[in-house]
């Protein structure tokens, strides 16, 4: 990757940290918005859902359509336009949809909103992809993993204060004399400022001198890796037009939407276990490892989405609380907030720093980050008494982190199975101890990005770069997992429908056994591998 090392490009790089902020915000924001557009529109849970949909399948569709373009044209494209215009466009996409939010409020069309999120999510995808390598770029190779650690500690500040933010905007504060007449428009305020902000940011490096950062990998051509992914995108067209396929065919609903999730399963598996006669034409995918990884990517990011998405209507019901969606702020912001424990506390091993003074920073770090969640939380005016308890969650994941020993599939294993027992704590109990139970998964989900991608992209060799664009496109997982968990909520109930996470948690501890054996068996050491920056 060429870059101007001897420069110092500090005001550029604290400038685009700032798009990682956006994402963690309106991602977050999410589990507030969806609750109350459930009741604002008379949604069912699937419903409600579709805004996870549209979002994170922005973000698929955006990679795929990037993927196929840069195959077709044999041009890696986003290293053709360079990744300066890249971000700038991407930016100027998520400005459009921000925009679109205003006209989609006021038309009262729930569809419409969803094309605004899908808009917003299209910039992003196109923004994640360029300011990545971007961030790399901007100082020296030797530091790039901690200014990715950087800017994934900013994304976990915006998923903290999205929630927070998004419901004093539509509910007001706990503070406020009189309760506020809740009106969907008051969400247009919020558009606006987040259309500037990415005007704005897109402004400033458009004029500002900013390294030439390119790519010399070349586009490795893979003509069988195409069949599965356009497979995956009819799988997400099926999701999308449940209801339309439901007039037309007359069958139940409950087809297309579980069929949506087998579809894109077992294409993965087919693809795992059928022999590849020429291994160069299925390019990446013809690695065990990746296969393997693209479906637990898939699953990790659904799980990470739909414990909190889903949290509201549980929150709604009487055994948990009987909150409205004013009052759900704090969880939601706590289930984001317990990314960001996690991940700060991961990213002390990032430094060089004593093993004495390593040790002392993960025990601290994460309740250091809890008491930022606790503040952020009471300057809203909100009671923050009943979350002290979730110190023994936390307290919980720094004795997991010692144990996993930075090691990803030992660290994998351990918070995947962790994961479990949280899901299953909160299907058999009730109240406060079900709801911090759900919560701590986003504990568990916290560190699971950067082991995933560390196991999956071994081995690689010059697939290396298309393997990592397919795990990419694996954030469907957040498109597809919450709609199938909000359908099984409209038939069996909200709290049983978390067996869904609780399965997800399941597979990715088989993921870190079954990977490890694979890996073992090409001659890698996964003792030995070390996991990088987080998502």
């Amino acid at each position: 990757m060429e870059q101007q090392s001897q420069k110092n490009y500090g005001t550029a790089l604290y400038t685009i940290i700032t798009v990682f902020f956006f994402w963690g915000f309106v991602a977050a924001s999410n589990g507030i918005f969806i609750p109350f557009c459930k009741t604002h529109f008379d949604l069912t849970q699937f419903e409600s859902q579709l805004i996870d949909f549209t979002f994170y399948g922005g973000y698929f569709i955006g990679s795929l359509i990037l993927y196929f373009a840069s195959q077709a044209s044999k041009i890696d494209i986003l290293n053709k336009i360079g990744y300066k215009k890249g971000i700038i466009t991407g930016l100027i996409i998520s400005a459009g949809g921000a925009l679109l939010m205003i006209p989609a409020v006021h038309s009262g069309s729930f569809i419409f909103i969803l094309v605004a999120f899908f808009v917003i999510a299209i910039g992003f995808s196109l923004q994640q992809t360029a300011a990545n390598p971007f961030v790399v770029a901007l100082g020296p190779p030797a530091s790039g993993t901690h200014r990715l650690n950087l800017a994934g500690g900013v994304n976990n500040l915006g998923g903290l204060f999205g929630p927070v933010i998004v419901s004093v905007v539509l509910f007001g504060t706990a503070n406020d004399a009189e309760a506020k007449v809740v009106d969907i428009s008051s969400i247009n305020s919020l558009y606006y400022i987040l259309a500037g902000l990415f005007l704005a940011v897109a402004l400033f490096f458009k004029v500002s001198k900013l390294p030439v950062v390119t790519s010399s990998e070349k586009i490795e051509s893979s003509s069988k890796s195409n069949g599965p992914l356009l497979i995956m995108l009819v799988a997400f067209i099926m999701m999308m037009a449940a209801d339309p396929l439901v007039s037309l065919t007359g069958l139940n609903k409950e087809i297309f939407v579980y069929s949506s999730l087998a579809i894109i399963v077992l294409t993965l598996f087919y693809v795992l276990t059928n022999k590849k006669e020429n291994p160069n034409q299925w390019g990446a995918m013809q690695y065990p490892q990746l296969i393997l990884g693209m479906l637990a990517i898939f699953i990790y990011v659904g799980v990470e989405v739909t414990i909190q998405s889903n949290l509201g209507a549980l929150l709604n019901l009487p055994d948990f609380g009987g909150l409205p969606e004013s009052d759900i702020k704090q969880y939601i912001s706590l289930y984001w907030g317990s990314m960001m424990i996690g991940r700060w506390t991961g990213a002390v091993s990032a430094f060089n720093l004593t093993k004495k003074t390593k040790t002392i920073l993960t025990v601290f770090v994460p309740f250091i980050a809890f008491g930022i969640i606790l503040m952020v939380n009471h300057f809203t005016g909100t009671n923050i008494s009943n979350m002290y308890v979730y110190g023994v969650s936390i307290a919980i994941m720094v004795v997991a982190v010692f144990i996993g020993q930075e090691k990803p599939a030992k660290t994998l294993a351990l918070f995947g199975t962790l994961g479990v027992i949280a899901m299953l704590i909160g299907l058999l109990t009730k109240g406060d101890v079900a709801v911090f139970a759900f919560i701590s998964g986003g504990l568990c989900c916290s560190i699971m990005w950067p082991s995933i991608f560390a196991l999956s992209i071994t081995g690689l060799g010059k697939y290396t770069s298309q393997g990592s664009s397919f795990l990419i496109m694996m954030i469907l997982g957040g498109a597809i997992i919450p709609p199938v968990q909000g359908f099984l909520a409209d038939t069996s109930g909200i709290h049983n429908s978390y067996i869904v996470p609780a399965i997800g948690f399941v597979y990715l501890v088989f993921f870190a056994w079954k990977v490890s054996g694979v890996l073992k068996k090409q001659g890698f050491n996964v003792e030995e591998l070390a996991a990088g920056g987080g998502h």
